[in-house]
């Protein structure tokens, strides 16, 4: 895929060096053909999809807004939905759904033969798909304007730096910043630079390097499970995917403002929440919201009573669970945090405490025990989740979660514990420094440019002599 290898770098500064010397609707119609160059470099068969529901979309958005029939409108709405959640269901939960049922059927002794399908997942399918679901439905409840003009909302779906793994964009914060002109910033294609820099340094040393050790312990390279194999390999997997999401969007927001566009941001220290409400307001920022405002709000939110709430509270994190991929381990993960979410949520009840509406930077918080404690709890819970997400299966977890009950030693569980702590702690590190400045990227508020110019020398030094050998996808592509 042209995003996991180096020629990504030479194609932007190419894209982004034609861009600027074009005008503002070249500008569009070069970014929709470059975006649909990159999306089609890896199969280029699965572009009709993407064109198909994007023509559709616009086609509707516009019919809808000019409609005051509520049955065409409805139709309308129902036929774009259908569209998008239809090539999202085949091609991502085809196989899933077939071999479950089958599965069901056996317990009673109903043996059907398994239909295998030989079905490609579309890179970025569920990420477009949010965006356009987002998008006509805004248009219908009057929240947005439709787009005049089909290439502008060509590239607000396709758009390259978010195209295959997010971030999620709203189309009211996006849209238009596409329909209207755009001007070099030199402060912000600084910022961008930097963006990519501190992205590379996340993904190349921190998530490569944690993803070697989870890999040996999750595939029983460190031996048989036990509770030293156990703790390195969550740890691991932990920050390996921390940082292999976090640096993507790191990487996609800086290339996105060296052409001028602002990408919402997707993480905020997510292992510095004191609390799994406050994790998920942290934790891909993007996905989290759009659940919010497009499931839990519409499925009646915490309108119609305590069970209703904890009901819309459970089914939101399961669908969002399945969403990530269509294993029943993912249902298991986001029912973890749907659980944890809402004995949370009774705590806050019988306390008579309200929860944050969004992460608060408490520089107390950062000197105070009893809030490291908390989240020292809540790192642990996310974590066990995190088992069940990187598993390939209830069978695999389950073998991995009786490590616990054993105790081993071995001298190499202490060479990868210090292996692990070696990248973790540098870029905890980093999370401190940025949640205490309430920065995106180190110095991002000093007015010493040689200061930012010498943090990104210094990340990009990092990545060219401790990026790990073994390459890895990002883990959110498969998504």
């Amino acid at each position: 895929m042209l995003f996991d290898t180096p020629i990504f770098f030479v194609f932007l500064t190419l894209t982004v060096l034609v861009y600027w010397r074009l005008s503002r609707p070249r500008q569009n119609v070069f970014l929709l053909v470059a975006s649909y160059f990159f999306y089609g470099w890896w199969d280029w068969r699965f572009l009709s999809l993407i064109l198909i529901s994007t023509v559709v979309d616009f086609f509707c958005a516009r019919a809808i807004a000019r409609s005051d029939d509520a049955l065409r409108r409805k139709a309308l709405l129902t036929l774009s939905v259908t569209l998008n959640l239809g090539f999202l269901g085949f091609f991502k939960y085809c196989n899933f759904f077939v071999d479950s049922m089958a599965s069901l059927l056996s317990v009673f002794d109903l043996h059907v033969p398994r239909l295998a399908l030989q079905v490609l997942l579309p890179p970025g399918i569920s990420f477009y798909t949010f965006q356009a679901l987002a998008y006509i439905v805004d248009v219908y409840f009057g929240r947005l304007e439709p787009a005049e003009s089909l290439v502008d909302y060509g590239l607000f779906i396709s758009l390259f730096p978010h195209l295959i793994a997010g971030p999620i964009q709203r189309p009211s914060h996006l849209l238009p910043q596409i329909q209207k002109r755009r001007y070099f910033d030199d402060e912000k294609f600084f910022g961008g630079l930097q963006l990519i820099a501190i992205g590379l340094f996340r993904k190349c040393v921190v998530a490569d390097n944690c993803a070697l050790i989870a890999n040996a312990a999750f595939n029983g390279q460190l031996g048989h499970p036990c509770l030293p194999v156990v703790a390195i390999g969550t740890y691991a997997f932990a920050w390996q995917i921390y940082g292999d999401f976090s640096g993507y969007s790191d990487i996609a927001r800086g290339a996105a403002q060296l052409m001028g566009f602002h990408f919402m941001v997707n993480f905020r220290q997510p292992y510095l929440a004191c609390s799994l409400q406050d994790f998920w307001r942290r934790w891909h920022i993007s996905l989290s919201t759009w659940l919010r405002d497009y499931l839990y709000i519409p499925l009646g939110g915490n309108r119609h009573g305590e069970k209703q709430t904890y009901r819309n509270l459970m089914l939101t994190m399961l669908i969002g669970g399945l969403w990530h991929g269509a294993q029943w381990t993912f249902v298991v993960w986001g029912g973890i945090h749907g659980i944890g979410l809402a004995l949370e949520r009774l705590r806050d009840e019988v306390l008579g405490k309200k929860a944050h509406s969004a992460p608060v930077a408490d520089k107390a918080g950062l000197r105070s025990p009893v809030a490291w404690l908390k989240r020292i709890v809540v790192f642990h819970i996310v974590c066990l989740a995190w088992i069940f997400f990187r598993a390939q299966s209830f069978g695999d977890s389950s073998r991995f979660l009786a490590g616990l009950t054993r105790f081993a030693w071995r001298a190499e569980y202490a060479t990868a514990a210090m292996f692990l702590a070696s990248f973790a702690i540098p870029m905890f590190a980093l999370d401190l420094i940025l949640e205490t400045r309430q920065e995106e990227y180190p110095f991002e508020k000093s007015r010493l440019p040689f200061l930012r110019v010498a943090t990104a020398m210094s990340l990009l030094f990092l990545v060219t002599w401790f990026s790990a050998n073994e390459l890895n996808a990002f883990i959110y592509f498969q998504f």
